[in-house]
């Protein structure tokens, strides 16, 4: 189990840049210092004077000592908020009339001179950092706003969702010793179109973190129509939508099917034969959020696995949110899987 040590170790070799916006929480600071002393990459804070004195008292480090730059991004960022605009007000245009919302200069300063996610996503699309990590303190539905507002999703992808890395205590009866559970936090009931977009995105984030090449198992209560149901179904359309998009980028992947049929050569074997993936998979993508949140917990309190993540996937750029109760150590992780990704969205 040191697949996230392996993942410190890769991201400290890339020399990459990471904005944290919540500048305010003492907890970033410490990650932010950490990330210096261990020579993991370069990171930018942000936040008001007044923010950061706290934070740093609390914390008892100072950023400045180890020369860490601050951005007060309420001071605003003329450049960043041209952007802003310009990217804002090309979607709006895109729309019925009746339905766009196309705003002025004044609308665009004052989002990014009081949104600090706002203003860190800009720097990453303008691609002044490398990616994001926030959410200690705003919550996923503050972060996912301003990853669709300032990012986008990357081409190809219309859905954002999340993955975990699972990094098991014993090694799964394929032999894979971390594998990939998507998605348990973002979308609660996804279409079979969104299905699509998240097997690929976690294909792509459990290659990027891994190095190892990805098998993609689409879950159900059902191996190739066991069973008869609307939610069988769900998944049954969504692997044949799959089919030409993973031929296409050389993935392989295979579904509907049960868990143990994805994970067990020798029921896989059996129910599934002749199938791409026999008990090999490495990556799950789970039907619902439901059952996505439930398996990474169960794999994570019973069977003794290290869950990393959420990291989320499918955006233009490197962006990743955390957990509410994270601690320092954790933010840092969570940095490494950001400098990660963003190597594959150059």
């Amino acid at each position: 189990m040191n697949a996230i040590k392996g993942i410190i170790e890769k991201a400290s070799k890339l020399n990459g840049t990471v904005v944290l916006p919540e500048g305010m929480d003492p907890r970033v600071i410490t990650a932010a210092c950490a990330c210096v002393d261990r020579k993991i990459c370069t990171p930018i804070v942000l936040g008001t004077a007044e923010e950061i004195a706290s934070a740093e008292e609390k914390a008892g480090l100072r950023l400045a000592d180890r020369g860490i730059k601050v951005i007060d991004y309420t001071a605003g960022d003329a450049e960043l908020e041209a952007a802003y605009l310009e990217s804002w007000n090309a979607k709006e245009s895109r729309k019925p009339p009746e339905k766009q919302k196309i705003i002025d200069l004044a609308a665009a300063q004052k989002t990014l001179r009081t949104k600090r996610i706002y203003f860190g996503g800009m720097m990453v699309k303008l691609d002044r950092v490398d990616g994001l990590v926030a959410g200690s303190i705003a919550s996923t539905g503050d972060m996912l706003r301003a990853a669709f507002h300032t990012l986008g999703t990357q081409k190809g992808v219309k859905t954002a969702s999340s993955c975990f890395i699972i990094d098991l205590r014993e090694p799964a009866p394929s032999g894979d010793t971390v594998i990939a559970f998507a998605d348990c936090a973002v979308i609660p009931n996804p279409t079979s179109e969104q299905l699509v977009d998240i097997g690929l995105a976690s294909a792509q984030t459990y290659r990027d973190l891994t190095g190892n090449e990805p098998r993609v198992a689409f879950l159900s209560f059902s191996t190739k129509g066991s069973a008869s149901h609307e939610l069988v179904e769900k998944v049954q359309k969504a692997v044949e939508l799959a089919k030409p998009k993973f031929a296409e980028a050389g993935i392989k992947m295979d579904g509907e099917m049960q868990f143990d049929a994805a994970i067990v050569p020798s029921v896989g074997k059996q129910k599934n034969p002749g199938g791409e993936i026999q008990g090999n998979a490495n990556v799950f993508v789970f039907p619902d959020l439901q059952s996505g949140n439930i398996g990474y917990k169960i794999a994570q309190r019973i069977g003794g696995a290290d869950a990393i993540g959420p990291s989320l996937q499918g955006l233009a750029k490197a962006m990743n949110d955390l957990s509410r109760g994270c601690s320092a150590e954790d933010i840092v992780g969570t940095i490494c899987v950001t400098l990660l990704q963003s190597q594959t969205k150059k």
